[in-house]
């Protein structure tokens, strides 16, 4: 059962980071004579017809650097600087390959008339 609601936690959070402009818009809709009377810039220029449009754009843009900056953030904590602290000295092997002296045996190529290829034959 716990494992069921830490997965269930797990992928809402999931979600919720990739669809917050989805949530933004969701809470801007529910939420709107609010934001029209109380939260909007131009709520004292009625002729505008603004209607808490300046607050959710305001908001769009918020989560927008919010996302740039985590992505930054991310690439930083990926970045990873090398330093060498100790010198290695590099031996390297005269001889690495070993050389076998195979004697030449002539009595095998008895056999070999000369050509590599024949053509097929038709009977």
């Amino acid at each position: 059962m716990q494992r069921r609601v830490t997965a269930y936690i797990l992928m809402i959070s999931i979600l919720s980071a990739h669809f917050s402009r989805f949530f933004i818009f969701a809470g801007f809709e529910l939420n709107k004579k609010y934001i029209v009377t109380n939260l909007c810039e131009n709520r004292d220029k009625p002729w505008l017809h603004c209607n808490g449009k300046c607050y959710f754009m305001k908001k769009l843009k918020q989560a927008q650097e919010n996302d740039r900056n985590s992505e930054r953030q991310a690439q930083r904590n990926l970045f990873q600087e090398a330093s060498i602290n100790q010198v290695n000295s590099v031996i390297f092997q005269s001889q690495l390959l070993r050389v076998i002296n195979t004697p030449y045996n002539p009595g095998k190529l008895r056999h070999f008339n000369g050509t590599l290829f024949r053509p097929p034959q038709t009977a």
